[in-house]
């Protein structure tokens, strides 16, 4: 079995809906997505899935919220935009874009500072 990784970044601001908290104000984070994925085998090149189609997955998703309120971009109008969240959001999405007979996802991580993540996975 191979697992795969990629990360990508971007930039937004979000506002947590929470019972008074510093997080209820309108702030910014640089944020940080890594990308897993399990392979069973590779091809005979020894490539499991090309890098570039990972990265062009993910950014799909996220280049919607990059310099964004993420509070108006859908999921998050009606979900909270917290890490948590946003890790699942885009597991779920990838997970019916990409899992197949050889991958499929195996976690998403999202840090919205330095020494601090959320991270999704299924059981």
């Amino acid at each position: 079995m191979f697992e795969l990784m990629i990360e990508e970044t971007f930039s937004a601001a979000h506002r947590l809906r929470k019972p008074k908290g510093k997080s209820e104000k309108i702030h910014g984070h640089n944020w940080k997505i890594q990308f897993y994925i399990l392979s069973k085998d590779v091809n005979s090149y020894g490539i499991s899935i090309e890098f570039d189609q990972l990265k062009k997955e993910l950014r799909s998703l996220i280049d919607p919220l990059d310099r964004s309120f993420i509070n108006e971009v859908f999921p998050f109008t009606e979900i909270n935009p917290t890490s948590e969240n946003i890790s699942k959001w885009i597991y779920d999405t990838l997970s019916k874009r990409l899992d197949g007979d050889n991958i499929e996802v195996s976690r998403i991580v999202v840090s919205e500072e330095e020494g601090v993540s959320a991270t999704y996975l299924e059981d």
